[in-house]
C-alpha cells in the first residue's frame, strides 16, 4: 500500500457526497496537508448514464471531465476509490452493463495508479428489507423505478459477484462494506459512522484529527461540479482546482 499518497481520486454517488468532507480531511491527516483530491460524485450519480435528482442532472462519471484533467496533471503517488456502484441497478441498467462501466473506470484509473480500492454493495441490508420497506425506499429514492424487489436483489447479487471478479482481475483491493454502518436506510452510512467508515475504506486512519473549519465546510458543500443541468439549463464551471484554507486542492466533476 502506498504510504506517500499525494493525490486521491474518488468516484461515487450519495455516500461519497455525504462523506466528502471526511474524505478530504482524512486524506490530509494521513498523507499531508497538500494532498490533491479529484472527485466525480453526486446524489444518484450513475457511472455511465446521465442521472437526474430533484431537477439537477449530472453526466455519467465516465463522461465527466475528471479523466481529461487526470491526463493533464503530472504523475503523483495516487490512491483511487471506486464506490457507490448500486444506483444504476435502480435505474434499470443490466448487471452486465454496470460491470462494464466499472471495468472501464478501473482501466482508466490503472493508467495513473495501481493503488485502487473498490467497494462492494451493502447486500446484507438490502436482503433484510421487507417488501413494504422496499416499496417505501424505492418511492422516495428512485420514484421512477418500477422494478420489483426480487428483481433488484437478483441484479444486486450478480453485480456484487462481478465486482469481486473485477477486483481480482484488475488487482484492485475489494473493500467489504460493514453491515453495522447501516440503519433503517439500507444503502447510506449512518451519520455517526461517516468519519470512521471513510477513514477505514481509504485506509487513511490517523491519530491526527483536524476537522474542517466552517469556511472550509461551506466551500466543499457549495462547490459546483464542472458540468450540470439545473431544470434543463446547462451550467459549466471550469475546474482549476480550489485551494482549501487548511491545505490541499480539490477538483469536482
Amino acid at each position: 500500500m502506498a504510504a506517500d499518497v499525494a493525490r486521491v481520486i474518488a468516484l461515487g454517488a450519495s455516500n461519497l457526497t455525504r462523506g466528502f468532507r471526511t474524505v478530504v480531511t482524512a486524506a490530509r491527516a494521513a498523507w499531508g496537508s497538500e494532498v490533491q483530491v479529484l472527485a466525480a460524485l453526486g446524489h444518484g450519480r450513475s457511472y455511465g448514464a446521465p442521472s437526474r435528482v430533484i431537477g439537477r442532472t449530472l453526466p455519467g462519471i465516465l463522461e465527466s471531465g475528471l479523466w481529461r484533467k487526470l491526463d493533464s496533471l503530472p504523475a503523483l503517488p495516487t490512491r483511487a476509490l471506486v464506490a457507490d456502484v448500486g444506483n444504476d441497478i435502480l435505474y434499470g441498467i443490466s448487471a452486465g452493463r454496470i460491470l462494464a462501466w466499472v471495468e472501464e473506470a478501473l482501466q482508466r484509473l490503472q493508467r495513473v495508479t495501481q493503488d485502487i480500492i473498490l467497494t462492494d454493495l451493502p447486500l446484507a441490508g438490502i436482503r433484510r428489507l421487507s417488501q413494504a420497506r422496499f416499496l417505501v425506499f424505492r418511492s422516495i429514492m428512485f420514484p421512477f423505478c418500477r422494478l420489483p424487489f426480487g428483481r433488484v436483489l437478483e441484479i444486486a447479487e450478480r453485480v456484487n459477484a462481478g465486482l469481486v471478479e473485477l477486483a481480482a482481475a484488475s488487482g484492485a483491493r475489494l473493500f467489504r462494506l460493514n453491515p453495522a454502518w447501516y440503519g433503517l436506510d439500507p444503502i447510506h452510512f449512518r451519520p455517526s459512522v461517516l468519519c470512521s467508515a471513510w477513514e477505514e475504506i481509504l485506509d487513511a486512519r490517523s491519530t491526527v484529527h483536524r476537522p474542517c473549519s466552517l469556511r472550509e465546510r461551506l466551500m466543499l458543500c457549495l462547490m459546483p461540479p464542472e458540468r450540470r443541468w439545473i431544470l434543463g439549463v446547462e451550467q459549466l464551471t471550469p475546474q482549476s482546482g480550489v485551494a482549501l484554507p487548511s491545505g490541499g486542492r480539490v477538483w469536482l466533476y
